[in-house]
């Protein structure tokens, strides 16, 4: 469903909202506040606010036609009018087709879950494939197999070897005598489809399907041909065109890729090769820690929806981050993401927003990318959280578990720096978060620890020359006062408080009010040279996100923890 108020704003300016159908009136309301000219409804220059219920019920009812009435393609109600006692429809425009629509194939939740977890939690691993040769995919998945830890069965599967690195060879997996969860493909795209009949036989429930050469390279029909055996046969296929996976847990490598073994609460997820490559560098490099890093590559069979299933009920995953191309069931995708959203964090970088970025998406992945206003409409409703830029999406992931999540609304700014106040400030209400107003009493409070040229308010400006006892003091005020319910820190290195002199304080102070039941979300953002990087590390292991050079991070993380907390009904909207 989509509303703008029409004409010169809509067709230049863009200024519409969306949202899935149905909607509440609830979210028919936010609709009307999400546009850009929001304030003409509410009155301006003389003008009579407009009754928003009235409108809002028409929006309601709108998106209750068109869910009801599948056959209706398009429905425009242009003009519609509105005033301060009601609003009316002066012309409706539909679009019919009684066309049956194609039917989606969505296995229930169930039977996502049964095979899911034998696929991500594999007793035994056939690698189809595997070569005995240095520098072969094959080979590398062994390797990675091996090498990586992993406690289960191996059985490499080649026409001619009898042993690959140690392992018995077998010609075929109905060789195998056991049971066999998932198979690990390493061969070319034309033997793809017979090698899965194969598994099918064996009742083998999933394939990780490295190879390339299907839509993405215009082959449509054979990635048509391998996805009708896997139905046939009830194999489930993870990819084609994927890197494979990492399930931390199992210290399992199903990957040419390198080995990773840092675990961690962190699942995630990437279309693109590259992109997993980075969310392995990154997780390695800050110390995150993942429970799984997963390629979908053109996502023929197994998609987002599935791992969202699989990620929800994994007691090694706390939050969800995926870089997404396209969404090949936005509906369905919804309804799963809404329902995972509630209870833990799911993040989605939408690559493809721009229009030479969709382009290369349909070359990359064959992927459809979507109108990026109604994606970022949608994402909000679904309680998903968006990041705009791959390194966002990282530090999301790797920050949001660490974070406790809110109680309130009221957001204090600490700085020994003005500037970083005024910039930090900024961001806050970028990030959609609330500066407390001070109240008095603890302005007066504040005052007692800060110099006479310093500023109380909010932001608490306590000056760059001030000892460690004053940045120790006024955080303790901001976690010890109950109306205060989040703090942002900001540093400036000074030789009178290096870095670790305030990392270690700034830990101290937060652990001791954590070991006395208060656990409020702090950030950190610290200015200076290059010794602020190591404070920031240490601040990170001691569960306060903090980063060096930036006012902006800090609070894109925090305000991510608040956007999902909200939508969680976690804290009040």
């Amino acid at each position: 469903v989509a509303f703008g108020l029409g004409g010169v704003l809509v067709e230049i300016f863009k200024d519409v909202t969306f949202r899935l159908a149905p909607v509440t009136e609830h979210e028919a309301l936010s609709m009307l506040d999400g546009i850009g000219a929001a304030e003409i409804l509410r009155g301006v220059r003389g003008g009579s606010a407009i009754d928003r219920q009235a409108l809002a019920r028409i929006i309601v009812a709108v998106s209750r036609v068109v869910t009801d009435f599948p056959e209706i393609r398009e429905l425009d109600l242009n003009p519609v009018f509105a005033h301060r006692a009601g609003a009316a429809t002066a012309d409706v425009r539909v679009l019919v087709d009684f066309t049956p629509p194609r039917e989606r194939y969505r296995p229930s939740q169930e039977e996502i879950l049964q095979a899911m977890n034998r696929i991500m939690r594999p007793n035994a691993v056939a690698v189809i494939g595997a070569s005995p040769e240095d520098g072969k995919i094959g080979n590398s998945v062994m390797k990675n197999l091996i090498n990586g830890g992993y406690q289960g069965q191996i059985y490499p599967i080649h026409p001619k070897a009898a042993e690959i690195l140690g392992k018995k060879a077998y010609k075929s997996v109905k060789e195998v005598a056991d049971a066999i969860d998932v198979a690990v493909f390493a061969i070319p795209a034309p033997l793809v489809a017979g090698a899965l009949r194969e598994c099918g036989e064996k009742k083998i429930p999933g394939a990780v399907l490295i190879p390339s050469g299907f839509a993405e390279t215009g082959n449509v029909e054979l990635q048509e041909e391998i996805v009708k055996v896997g139905r046939e046969c009830n194999v489930r296929l993870m990819g084609p065109n994927i890197y494979g996976f990492y399930y931390t847990p199992k210290n399992l490598c199903a990957t040419f890729c390198t080995p990773y073994d840092v675990k961690g609460h962190a699942a995630l997820s990437s279309q693109s090769g590259g992109v997993g490559m980075a969310i392995v560098g990154f997780s390695r490099t800050t110390k995150m820690g993942v429970s799984a890093i997963v390629g979908l590559g053109n996502k023929a069979d197994l998609d987002e929806d599935d791992l969202l299933t699989f990620f929800e009920q994994d007691p090694n995953t706390q939050v969800i981050a995926m870089h997404v191309e396209d969404l090949k069931d936005g509906r369905s995708f919804a309804e799963v993401a809404s329902r995972v959203s509630k209870k833990k964090p799911v993040i989605v970088l939408k690559a493809g927003r721009t229009a030479m970025g969709a382009r290369a998406a349909r070359s990359h992945t064959a992927a459809l990318a979507g109108n990026d206003r109604i994606y970022n409409d949608v994402l909000r409703q679904c309680g998903v959280v968006r990041a705009m830029a791959l390194k966002d999406m990282l530090e999301l992931a790797r920050c949001m578990p660490v974070l406790p999540t809110p109680r309130g609304e009221n957001v204090l700014i600490i700085t020994g720096a003005g500037g970083s106040g005024v910039l930090l400030s900024d961001a806050c209400v970028d990030n959609g978060l609330k500066l407390m107003a001070m109240p008095p009493d603890l302005d007066a409070a504040f005052r007692k620890f800060i110099p006479p040229f310093g500023a109380s308010g909010n932001p608490v400006d306590i000056t760059g020359g001030e000892p460690p006892t004053t940045y120790r003091n006024t955080i303790a005020l901001g976690l010890e006062d109950s109306r205060i319910h989040a703090l942002v820190l900001g540093y400036w290195h000074t030789i009178i408080t290096p870095p670790m002199v305030f990392a270690k304080l700034t830990a101290e102070v937060v652990e001791e009010y954590r070991s006395k039941g208060v656990d409020k979300p702090v950030v950190a953002s610290l200015v200076g040279d290059v010794e602020v990087e190591q404070a920031c590390d240490y601040l990170f292991e001691h569960g306060i996100p903090a980063f060096p050079y930036t006012t902006e991070l800090p609070l894109l993380v925090l305000g991510a923890k608040y956007h999902w907390a909200r939508a969680a009904g976690l804290i009040g909207n």
